[in-house]
């Protein structure tokens, strides 16, 4: 009885499976059969698709292959057999390729998209599917296509199953060893036609018409072609690429996420597949350089400036930029770092060998096809807008390959100390280092921006490059001074140079005059570091009152007024500098930095050379008395940022003081003390000088008008000096080996 029931069970468990499946076959053939009798009976050619039943006949198609696949579980249902065998698909490819009815395609590109997206079997590997989404594909992208939003949905779906599938992206690329070899070559003269453009070390390109736009001398150098036809290009990547220049903002925002769905594939096969048997990382760059070239070269570099940037999918989520940042040729500028940041996201997010050609790509046919020569023209107006959106897209990149390529690009890869007639080793970071030293005030403070938006990002590289390599002899100290006492992390010979600081008439003098003598000391340890080691405790706290006084006591008395304005002392300046210590320490934690300075050779090879950068550097602090104040804020914030970073040499040769330097040399330091007795000397020939001083302080703090005075760049180079020590002398403290403080 009990089999009798089991049998019974399975009888009517299996026909009520297979019944509904007979009805669903049944219902699907005749949606099926139904679509192919309208081509044969209809005779009005004529009548648009949505006035036919044919979308509704596709939809209920769907419906039943979907509804099919959740009672089937892991087998394929009839339904699916039915569509694969009969090639319901290519059929559908055909017609839509056909527009018969009229707006066919887009009710075909509905069907695959939805089939893509619904079934959740993969499907894509078939035979019967891949290749009618291969030719539906293939109709994408045609130039004046009404079907724009259809495609980028059927692409995106096609995008999305690969992300789920990836070892179908074979059957989406058609990749041949003929492709292979058309995008190698393509690279190849995209290659040649970037280096064409940029000008050879010993000859610069002759500059573009000022009152030229950017493009009509960006076009030549870089290759771009931004008019290029898209039906001469094939296959998925291109047909992605050509979307994203859609004026709808949403086809736009849908295959720029297809595109970063298949690069994110994290498989290094699939890296390799799409950089070298696809025309990617060449369209990228392309586009990039075409909406470069399509910004005006008539922007205000403060404009550009005050940009603060954007993602790349703000374009997407607000109509324009934001009123604060609407400026004439703003909406190019907007799009430009729009793109580029989408390109830092994808060489980001690519598997390693995709992203370093996608920067590689960037990096010949963006900055040496197009940036290069226009920081290199003899134009102050070009130079100075290109300057200011190179700083602008430092700041933007955020991945690691791309800003290798942009480091390489700007700085070489030497590594070896400068010599002083290095001037052609790499003739664009000479030419970058001079032009901070530029007869144009304008184009120095925006070179020198740009330095320190560099200094700014993530790359060891940089700072080796601009300052470290010629400090890692420590040739600028005597030969054998400097020995680090490794018990109390203090130097052995300091005490001895700083009693013979005191003995300096120079010095004491100014001691006294600063009030501080016979005050307490400006430092005080806390009793815990004294009761584990009492002399370390005497000897630190000295050596740190000492440098705070070497630098706070600097500036003359009568030169200082920022003790006669409320908040404006020394201590406002230590929140920043430590929060500025944090950010540099998190930056180079894993740079593996020594953690103090070298002994210094017997016998240097060569004398001590600072280097180009820091020699320009030390020479703009030299005229600092001299100069716009807007430059001076922006020496001494390049200046700053060097010296808060946690590096043994750079801390000895920026901020100590007792560094007994070697014939020749100066430091940071040294070069401050020429700039005081100078000054010492000018005021001298200034009646009232400290209320002057305090009218242009109060003028500069928005506390009075401006009004003329005598002596104004002097007067302002005074305050910036005085605001700059004290800044170092914050930056002294809380850099010092002092755990507890």
């Amino acid at each position: 009885m009990d089999m009798f029931n089991k049998v019974t069970s399975f009888l009517q468990q299996a026909l009520e499976t297979r019944e509904p499946s007979i009805n669903l076959l049944d219902s699907f053939v005749d949606h099926w059969k139904a679509i192919t009798n309208y081509y044969i009976e209809t005779t009005d050619e004529s009548r648009p698709v949505k006035q036919t039943d044919i979308p509704w006949r596709l939809r209920q198609m769907l419906d039943i292959l979907v509804y099919e696949e959740t009672q089937q579980g892991e087998e394929t249902g009839p339904c699916m057999e039915y569509l694969l065998q009969h090639k319901i698909l290519e059929t559908l490819c055909t017609l839509g390729k056909a527009q018969y009815p009229p707006g066919m395609s887009q009710q075909v590109m509905l069907f695959f998209s939805k089939v893509l997206s619904q079934i959740q079997k993969p499907v894509l590997h078939l035979i019967n599917v891949y290749r009618p989404v291969q030719k539906l594909i293939h109709l994408c992208g045609l130039p004046d296509s009404m079907t724009e939003t259809e495609e980028s949905q059927f692409l995106f779906a096609v995008c999305t199953r690969v992300k789920k599938d990836p070892y179908v992206l074979n059957y989406i690329l058609e990749i041949t060893k003929d492709s292979q070899k058309r995008c190698s070559s393509a690279s190849d003269e995209a290659v040649e036609e970037g280096c064409s453009g940029a000008s050879s070390p010993e000859r610069a390109p002759s500059p573009p018409s000022p009152s030229s736009s950017t493009a009509s001398s960006c076009s030549a150098r870089s290759g771009a072609h931004p008019s290029s036809s898209p039906q001469t290009a094939s296959g998925i990547i291109p047909v992605l690429m050509h979307l994203g220049k859609s004026q709808k903002s949403r086809v736009v925002l849908r295959s720029m996420e297809s595109l970063l769905l298949l690069v994110s594939l994290p498989q290094e096969d699939t890296g390799h597949l799409l950089a070298e048997g696809t025309p990617l990382c060449h369209l990228l760059a392309q586009r990039l350089t075409e909406l470069y070239c399509l910004i005006p070269s008539s922007l205000d570099p403060a404009d550009i400036h005050s940009y603060s940037g954007a993602q790349w999918r703000d374009q997407f989520t607000q109509d324009s930029p934001e009123e604060s940042q609407s400026f004439p040729g703003s909406e190019n500028v907007h799009s430009f770092f729009c793109f580029l940041d989408y390109c830092s996201e994808l060489t980001k997010e690519a598997p390693r060998v995709l992203g370093v050609k996608i920067a590689r790509a960037i990096h010949l046919q963006w900055l040496e096809g197009v940036i290069q020569p226009h920081l290199l023209q003899m134009s102050e107006v070009g130079i100075l807008v290109h300057t200011a959106l190179l700083s602008c897209s430092v700041r933007h990149i955020r991945s690691p390959a791309l800003l290798e390529e942009l480091v390489q690009f700007l700085l070489g890869s030497d590594t070896h100390c400068e010599q002083p007639q290095d001037t052609h080793t790499h003739i664009l970071r000479y030419r970058l280092i001079e032009h901070c030293n530029h007869i144009s005030d304008e184009i120095s403070i925006t070179t020198l921006r740009l330095f320190e938006e560099l200094l700014q990002k993530p790359s060891k590289s940089i700072l080796t490059n601009l300052v470290l390599r010629n400090l890692e002899k420590c040739s600028y100290r005597l030969p054998g001074s400097g020995v680090t006492d490794e018990r109390h992390g203090v130097e052995s010979d300091v005490l001895e140079e700083t009693e013979e600081l005191e003995e300096d008439p120079f010095f004491t003098d100014m001691y006294e005059d600063s009030g501080l003598g016979g005050q307490e000391p400006l430092l005080t340890l806390p009793s815990v570091r004294e009761r584990h080691n009492p002399s370390a405790h005497t000897q630190v706290a000295d050596i740190v009152n000492r440098y705070l006084f070497c630098f706070l006591c600097l500036v003359p008395q009568e030169a200082k007024t920022s003790h006669l304005v409320q908040g404006a002392g020394y201590d406002t300046y230590v929140h920043d500098a430590h929060k500025l210590l944090k950010e540099c320490i998190a930056l180079s934690r894993d740079w593996n930095w020594p953690d103090s300075a070298k002994t210094t050779e017997t016998n240097p090879a060569t004398d001590f050379y600072e280097g180009h950068f820091l020699q320009i550097l030390f020479d703009r602090i030299a005229r600092i008395l001299e100069q716009p104040y807007e430059l001076n804020l922006q020496v001494t914030s390049v200046l700053s940022k060097l010296a808060v970073f946690p590096h043994a040499h750079l801390h000895e040769y920026l901020l100590d003081p007792y560094i007994s330097l070697s014939p020749g040399a100066r430091s940071l330091f040294s070069t401050l003390v020429r700039v005081i007795g100078d000054l010492m000397q000018r005021i001298q020939h200034i009646q009232n000088v400290t209320d002057k001083l305090m009218m242009i302080r109060r003028q500069l703090m928005g506390l009075e008008e401006e009004t003329m005075v005598d002596h104004v760049t002097l007067l302002k180079g005074v305050i910036v000096l005085e605001e700059f020590c004290k800044e170092l002398a914050a930056i002294a403290f809380v850099k010092l080996p002092i755990e507890e403080q």
